[in-house]
């Protein structure tokens, strides 16, 4: 393999003159930088990317860890994040922590050792041991839909974008509205989607049977679970089930639909996510759209703007929503 030296050996310049023109940086004759080009198009030539990174201490690489792959939650927002940052040449090193809090803390410090330029996190459980770890690592940090004191956060309007869709569905006739939610300690969508349900339901005047609200896992079969609970014990039927996620509004309506209970006439579904499957099951689910990948670009962008200099305070940058009517409620 051609090395630097040997270019600026076979063009006739020096080794710092070969150098500036991989760079691009400093000063350049034309008709040497002519000459460098021309070895190195004939030869094939490709600068090593440990080289670069010894020189520009930087690794061109920024890490991501993400709860799950398999959401389409995660997909879209890898591909935000990858929309700015590979026009920036800059590549993902993806890990994936299964919703195991430990895991979060142990992917910080593998990045760390990669030397990753920055990291976005799009964590779970927030816990005083993640912030005291993530105070530690000093590079260009952003986090992604979850909260943490004193760094650039980009997060989800979750409290009033459940309020609105109560709002919908109150203002569609329903007051027997169950909810599906999930842990508590997921602040965003555990805590604030049901704080933006009570709430709304409470400013509404509707009093919440106890066993409308059901908490469940992020999967379909864990909303069918919930369902069933809130159907079967429910001395008031609901005339609607709010789900925190998608995925557990399909598992409430083919719960419903197996029981033979029509949806919507008889009881309406609605999710928060916007999935494509969403948009397909019968009957499609109304849902929340929360511009997700518009997440992904704007972490990446936060992360560009730490490793280019800008030193940043405390940042609350909250991405919109909108509410996605389908099919008859």
């Amino acid at each position: 393999m051609i090395t630097i030296k040997e270019i600026a050996e076979r063009a006739n310049v020096s080794r710092t003159t070969v150098s500036r023109v991989i760079n691009n940086s400093g000063y350049v004759s034309e008709e040497a930088r002519n000459r460098v080009l021309k070895i190195i198009k004939e030869t094939g030539y490709v600068p090593s990317e440990n080289a670069k990174s010894l020189r520009t201490k930087k690794t061109k690489v920024i890490g991501v860890i993400l709860p799950k792959i398999s959401t389409e939650t995660s997909s879209r927002l890898v591909n935000g994040i990858d929309d700015v940052l590979a026009k920036q040449g800059y590549q993902i090193l993806l890990t994936i922590t299964n919703l195991e809090a430990e895991k979060e803390i142990e992917f910080l410090r593998l990045l760390k050792g990669r030397h990753v330029d920055g990291i976005i996190l799009s964590a779970t459980n927030v816990n005083q041991s993640l912030v005291e770890e993530i105070n530690q690592l000093n590079i260009p940090f952003v986090t992604v839909g979850q909260y943490i004191p004193g760094l650039v956060n980009v997060l989800f309007d979750d409290y009033h974008a459940t309020k609105e869709m109560v709002q919908y569905l109150i203002q569609k006739g329903h007051k027997n509205i169950a909810f599906i939610g999930v842990d508590e300690k997921d602040r965003s969508v555990g805590y604030f989607r049901k704080k933006g349900y009570l709430d709304a339901m409470k400013e509404n005047d509707i009093t919440v049977e106890d066993s409308w609200v059901q908490k469940g896992i992020f999967d379909v079969a864990s909303g069918s679970t919930c369902m069933n609970d809130i159907w079967d014990s429910s001395v008031d039927k609901p005339t609607a089930v709010l789900a925190v996620t998608d995925r557990l509004a399909i598992g409430a309506l083919e719960f419903l639909k197996e029981r033979g209970v029509e949806v919507p006439r008889r009881v309406a579904v609605a999710g928060m996510g916007a999935s494509e499957l969403s948009r397909f099951i019968t009957p499609a689910i109304t849902t929340i759209d929360f511009s997700i990948e518009d997440a992904g670009r704007r972490a990446a962008s936060f992360i560009l703007e730490q490793i280019n200099g800008e030193n940043f305070d405390e940042v609350i940058h909250t991405i919109s929503y909108r509410l996605i009517e389908r099919d008859r409620i």
